[in-house]
């Protein structure tokens, strides 16, 4: 449900989209969306996730400036800013503290060493450079139909694949602590 929830804004904007073509229009009713997604985690929870933060600000920012300029080129850098922003905290957590932020998020699961843990970190910095990196080449290099398409599904798609190539990385290095 967490991931669904997540995905909601996205979800908003990609079927006001392909119903309308009408990608200002998408930008337009995402801003709204994602401040009302996190200002129902926050009556919720009474706290919000730093990422939920981070796409608010891109989105009202960039969703803005794609709305009053009428361009939509701004909110297709949102993807590629989030990325490159999650590859800078992690390549820094690297040199703060004795744990780098994947550790911090599953040190407290599983037991691996530290050239692993900063293997399984770099691996997300070269995957959120890579992702910003392809939103960049399909948005401006394809059509707008293509880009929301891909923003959807592709960067899903690739996500997925990252993160099971992650869990093959881990099982082997599990299954020689055994």
């Amino acid at each position: 449900m967490k991931l669904l929830f997540d995905f909601l804004p996205i979800l908003v904007f990609f079927l006001v989209y392909k119903s309308t073509g009408d990608i200002i229009l998408a930008t337009a009713v995402l801003i709204p969306a994602t401040i009302l997604q996190v200002s129902y985690t926050w009556w919720k929870h009474r706290q919000i996730e730093k990422m939920h933060v981070i796409s608010l600000v891109l989105v009202v920012l960039l969703g803005g400036a794609t709305v009053l300029m009428g361009d939509g080129d701004f909110i297709k850098w949102k993807p590629t800013i989030v990325n490159w922003l999650f590859a800078i905290v992690f390549f820094g957590s690297q040199f703060i503290g004795q744990r780098n932020i994947i550790e911090r998020m599953m040190g407290d699961k599983i037991q691996l060493p530290h050239k692993v843990w900063r293997t399984l970190n770099l691996a997300w910095v070269g995957f959120f450079i890579l992702s910003g990196a392809v939103n960049l080449y399909v948005a401006f290099n394809f059509s707008e139909d293509i880009w929301v398409d891909f923003k959807l599904f592709g960067l899903l798609g690739m996500t997925l694949v990252f993160i099971i190539l992650q869990g093959i990385y881990l099982s082997s290095h599990l299954q020689n602590k055994e």
